[in-house]
């Protein structure tokens, strides 16, 4: 079935010539020597004279950015799809270099100049220039971190060592991982292919088998070297952080993501104290449709015995997630359509390419925005809904592109995962629909059961991933307070990955087994990027809050949908959902967001499977 899809995807590759030929086009040093003159010409300048040429600065910063972005992107994406390639690597090193270099010299003094800025010279230039009154949110944002910015020598030396730095450890951990194979009934597969199978095979054993395979595979020697990357992702940050006078790990992140502590904090516990209970029992309720007392870790994400497992062609998912958008918004539907067209989505799964499906969006020189996905595609339904996720992504960071230009078109992750869940969502609603017409109930409870699969993952079990993360960092086993990271044994990583896990999940024999699992978070990449899983979680609920409003303003809706796709990253989550009479701030919010999708949902199913004699 895997070779079906295959044979849909195996052509879809994307199109990068729009930025370069490849590594060797002369265009691409050429714009190195270009961006190298134009950030020495905005040194020359604009250095201590911000006050008087703010707008001008800002004009040229934007550039800048632009040409830096296009660089970096083009590199990134070739990289992406064949991270074993020595000269790929080595070009994107070494422009790296260049780059982190250029911008520790010349353009440093920037921000630390912005922020600065007086109140009156502020208040003259929203007053008075187009520019800057348009950049106003970027350059109040920026001034949020103005107690945490250092000197300019040491931001300096900072920004030019940042290829050396932690994150290094990260890039190389994604080469090592492409690299895994693992030896199962007699094949060589990737990690992509096991973790597929494990939502894909209704063999319990097989599952089973699959599991303890990556769980081996990723012990002894991948294991050392992820935990000692986390030490390096922690230890560097907790240094950083005390010198820039951050409170606690998190801050920095918090308001990144221009999400008040007090709400993160409100979105944890609402998870932990009713989303527990919720995942408990709907594992529950799973069991008895798989036939089993206790469900092993394998289990999870099975897909129920009646599920429809046809393997789906790429070319007919494109056709349902188009259809998707068609029946919400001719204004997004035409955006997906150009993903297709004009090669903007690499597919298939190949054993060079990074796994998992991103989406990378930015302004190019001339301010027209461009995006790419990537996909591991295998043809379920969840790779589908995957589709529309990563293509919601992209919808979003064309309309903030052209709404708002390079410095404010990309939204914080809890934001911007808004327009994906809202794009799988569609599909989701658009997929259930069609099946309740067929009056297909076995298929109509699979989709539903697959779907509450996918929330839980994303809210619940990243939650799971943000508290491993949290005491990773220092926080204590109350979650109340913070010390520095230590450096933890793969023994000790293992058992701090269960304990979180039996938080949420319940204890040993409740509902799973743990067993052949306590090494799977040495595969989670997302730990090299302090404190991003949240976000998702965040970005789950606060969508399904909205698509509930959907229903209720009815044709009013899609305009101001797509008004706050436009926004970017110039509101923050208050000011976002003021429109829809929305207030994150609160705690039923969250409490909301989950009885209403995940706990409606359960409901559902539940309903469902009386119906069938199942409980």
């Amino acid at each position: 079935m895997e070779a079906t899809a295959m044979e849909g995807a195996k052509e879809v590759r994307w199109n990068l010539s729009i930025l370069y030929s490849g590594i060797e086009d002369p265009r691409l040093d050429g714009d190195l020597r270009e961006l190298a003159e134009m950030v020495k010409r905005f040194f020359a300048s604009y250095k201590g004279k911000l006050a008087e040429r703010l707008g001008a600065a800002i004009r040229d910063f934007s550039e800048i950015e632009m040409l830096q972005g296009k660089i970096a992107t083009y590199l990134f994406l070739r990289e992406s799809t064949d991270l074993t390639n020595a000269a790929i690597k080595a070009k994107h090193a070494a422009v790296e270099r260049e780059l982190s270099a250029l911008q520790g010299e010349y353009l440093t003094f920037f921000e630390l100049e912005l922020v600065q800025l007086s109140e009156d010279a502020l208040k003259r230039g929203y007053e008075n220039d187009a520019i800057v009154a348009k950049h106003r949110p970027w350059i109040e944002h920026v001034r949020v971190f103005k107690p945490h910015f250092l000197s300019e020598p040491v931001e300096s030396a900072l920004t030019k060592r940042s290829p050396f730095s932690a994150s290094a450890w990260g890039d190389f951990y994604d080469e090592v991982e492409a690299d895994l194979e693992f030896s199962f009934r007699g094949a060589v597969r990737n990690l992509t292919e096991l973790l597929h199978l494990l939502t894909r095979s209704k063999d319990a054993e097989e599952r089973a088998e699959a599991l303890a395979t990556i769980n081996r595979g990723l012990a002894g020697p991948f294991a050392k070297y992820a935990a000692q990357t986390l030490y390096m992702v922690a230890g560097s940050k907790a240094v950083e952080d005390k010198e820039r006078g951050y409170k606690h790990p998190m801050e920095h992140r918090n308001k990144a993501n221009r999400i008040p502590d007090a709400v993160v904090n409100v979105l944890h516990g609402a998870v932990t104290k009713i989303g527990g209970p919720l995942v408990r029992r709907y594992y529950k309720l799973k069991a008895r449709h798989l036939g089993l007392g206790v469900l092993r870790w394998s289990d999870r994400d099975a897909p129920m015995p009646f599920a429809d497992t046809t393997v789906i062609p790429f070319r007919e998912a494109e056709g349902i997630v188009t259809k998707s958008f068609e029946s919400f918004s001719p204004t997004l539907t035409t955006i997906v359509r150009s993903f297709f067209s004009e090669g903007r989505i690499d597919a298939p799964v190949v054993k060079e390419k990074r796994h998992g499906a991103f989406n990378s969006s930015h302004v190019l020189p001339g301010g027209k925005p461009v995006s790419y996905t990537l996909l591991n595609y295998l043809g379920s339904n969840s790779d589908v809904m995957t589709l529309a996720h990563e293509l919601g992504h992209g919808v979003h960071g064309i309309l903030a592109g052209e709404a708002q230009g390079p410095l404010m078109f990309h939204a914080p992750i809890a934001y911007c995962e808004t327009a994906s869940v809202f794009a799988e969502m569609t599909t989701f609603s658009f997929l259930k629909e069609r099946l309740t017409r067929a009056g297909e109930k076995k298929s109509l409870l699979a989709l539903i059961m697959a779907k509450i699969d996918k929330m839980m993952n994303t809210v619940v079990r990243q939650i799971g991933f943000s508290n491993f993360e949290r005491r990773l960092h220092g926080m204590d086993e109350a979650y109340t307070a913070w010390s520095g990271p230590a450096k933890r044994s793969v023994e000790e990583l293992d058992g701090l990955w269960l304990k979180t896990a039996r938080e949420l999940y319940g204890e040993e024999g409740e509902v799973f087994s743990y067993k052949d699992s306590e090494h799977l978070w040495a595969y989670i990449p997302h730990f090299h990027s302090p404190f991003y899983v949240y976000g998702y979680a965040f970005g789950e609920l606060l969508t399904q809050s909205l698509f509930a409003r959907r229903r209720r303003l009815g044709e009013k809706f899609e305009p101001l949908y797509v008004e706050l796709l436009r926004s970017g990253a110039t509101k923050n989550v208050v000011e976002l959902l003021a429109p829809f009479d929305l207030d994150a701030r609160k705690e039923e919010f969250w409490n909301e967001g989950i009885t209403g999708s995940m706990g409606a949902l359960i409901e559902e199913a539940e309903g469902m499977s009386r119906e069938m004699g199942v409980i």
